[in-house]
């Protein structure tokens, strides 16, 4: 099956701001505040400035955080892309 590619926001349109277990995330396009636990903010910063589907964000995850099963992993990022998706924090590419 292949993944929904996405493109995180252009930079400087996000402001992220870490509050303990929680972090901030400020859109300065739609003026909305966003509060969101791990994993999306590592998301955001892992996903680079071209298009990004679940297979690549889960690699570079598995990379950065040393993560076992990198298949059960990529179907937990869909999820989460589409969920960050539907707050406007990415894009489909």
């Amino acid at each position: 099956m292949t993944d929904r590619a996405y493109r995180a926001a252009p930079r400087g349109a996000l402001r992220i701001e870490p509050l303990g277990e929680l972090t901030a995330i400020f859109d300065r396009r739609s003026m909305q505040t966003h509060l969101v636990v791990a994993p999306l903010p590592e998301m955001l910063a892992l996903m680079g400035d071209g298009p990004c589907d679940a297979a690549l964000l889960a690699k570079r995850l598995e990379t950065a955080f040393d993560l076992d099963d990198v298949e059960d992993v990529r179907a937990r990022v869909a999820e989460r892309l589409a969920e960050l998706a539907a707050m406007g924090l990415v894009a489909a590419a």
